[in-house]
């Protein structure tokens, strides 16, 4: 297992999932404000549709007529606007982010792999992982052990000499 692949596959898929999210998020705040519109729409198409129920009563078809045309115009926009806003996003942009994430993905499963087949072998056969870690370390405690039992000598030796003086 090397860590600077899993770094860099974390990075990875890290920067697309900001990239997969942003894609998201800007498809979301679009459509929302698509909606939005709609729904205002919608909303004067209804006020139309009210206005000419009420010329209906006050007035005969002329002011009629012009009112019910018009909000059956806004509640078509209103329509139009939804199907438009309910579109899934923008094909290309979030199918490559969608791979990389998906590479990214895999490599750390491969890794992930590696390393539990390191443990599986530490496990079984644990001499074979201790001993390149353990002549090293032998040897480094051999020459610790000789310095401090020269350094003591070498100290009481000064001692001894600066008490002679005085």
């Amino acid at each position: 297992m090397n860590t600077e692949n899993v770094v860099k596959h974390l990075r990875a898929l890290w920067r697309t999932d900001r990239i997969i999210a942003d894609i998201r998020l800007r498809h979301l705040l679009i459509g929302l404000g698509l909606r939005a519109f709609a729904a205002l729409i919608a909303a004067f198409g209804l006020l139309m549709l009210e206005l000419a129920a009420y010329f209906a009563l006050v007035q005969i078809w002329s002011a009629i007529g012009a009112a019910a045309a018009l909000g059956a115009i806004n509640f078509v926009i209103a329509a139009v606007l939804f199907v438009v806003a309910g579109r899934p996003p923008s094909g290309r942009d979030i199918e490559l982010a969608n791979e990389i994430h998906d590479t990214s993905i895999e490599a750390l499963q491969v890794e992930a792999r590696a390393f539990q087949a390191e443990l599986t072998g530490a496990v079984h056969h644990p001499f074979s992982t201790i001993v390149p870690v353990l002549v090293p370390l032998i040897a480094i405690i051999v020459k610790n052990m000789r310095k401090p039992a020269r350094a003591p000598a070498a100290t009481t030796a000064a001692t001894t000499a600066s008490e002679a003086r005085s």
